[in-house]
This record gives C-alpha cells, structure tokens and sequence, in this order.
C-alpha cells in the first residue's frame, strides 16, 4: 500500500510519485505519514521532507509552506526554494551564504525589508549547505525520478 505524494512549490512541481513514507517537518515536530494517515493540515518549519518507497529515500529542502494530509494523498505547498538536495549547486549556495552574511554584518540599515530579505536568503542557504552535508553521499550517482 502506498500513498501519492506531491511537493508543488511557486514555480514548479518538485515531486509527485506514489510512495510508503512521508517524513515532514511541521509546525509541531517532524511527522511520518503513511497510507491511511488521518486528514491533517499543517503548517511546515524549514527543513527537509523525506520520502521513501521501497529501500530508496529522496530528500528534499523546504523553507516552510503548508501540508494538506488526506488518507491517500499528501500535497504540499512549499514556499519558495523547495529542491531535491541532488540539485543543490554546493557553489551558488555558498556564495548566496557569504553574501548574505556579509551584508547583514552591516547592521540594520534603513530599508529593513531588505534586511530581512537577506536574513530569509541566509536561513534558505544554510538549509541547502546543511541538508547536502547531511544526506548527499558524496560521488553518488543522481538517482532517477520515483
């Protein structure tokens, strides 16, 4: 028995396949959800969504956004920068990081919305840096699509 997932961001469908397991970071903790699960929504903390079927697990970073859980299907609605962690650019991600800690080194300057936009950018490249160091093997061939 399997349940149907789909990971949808703004820009695209970052997944979609039939699965035994999703593992996602909600607004109480981290929640494995399998086939038949109750119907639930909740809101997503940043972090990684795991989802595995059979001996296989792709891991995907998100940076909050909602999960709608029904008893065969799990949609969620990942804000921006939702991606597999095998197609994290190590180098675009570090650079974003040092960017934004850079400026942020500044201090508060008058337009505070870009403040807290660097400090959003900052949160969002630690998570990629983070989640390859701790789920990509290294030298590991790109796994196909579930």
């Amino acid at each position: 028995m399997t349940i149907r997932c789909e990971i949808v961001s703004q820009d695209r469908t970052v997944f979609t396949g039939d699965v035994d397991i999703v593992v996602i970071p909600g607004a109480a903790g981290e929640m494995g959800i399998l086939p038949k699960h109750a119907p639930v929504l909740t809101t997503l903390k940043y972090g990684v969504i795991k989802v595995r079927k059979g001996g296989r697990e792709d891991i995907f970073t998100v940076a909050g956004g909602v999960a709608e859980i029904q008893p065969d299907i799990v949609t969620i609605l990942a804000d921006r920068g939702s991606e597999n962690i095998e197609e994290i650019d190590i180098d675009r991600a570090e650079a974003a990081r040092k960017r934004a800690e850079e400026y942020l080194a500044k201090g508060l300057p008058a337009e505070l919305d870009r403040y807290e936009v660097m400090e959003a950018a900052l949160r969002r490249a630690n998570l990629r840096l983070d989640a390859v160091r701790r789920y990509r093997k290294p030298g590991a061939p790109r796994l196909p699509e579930i």
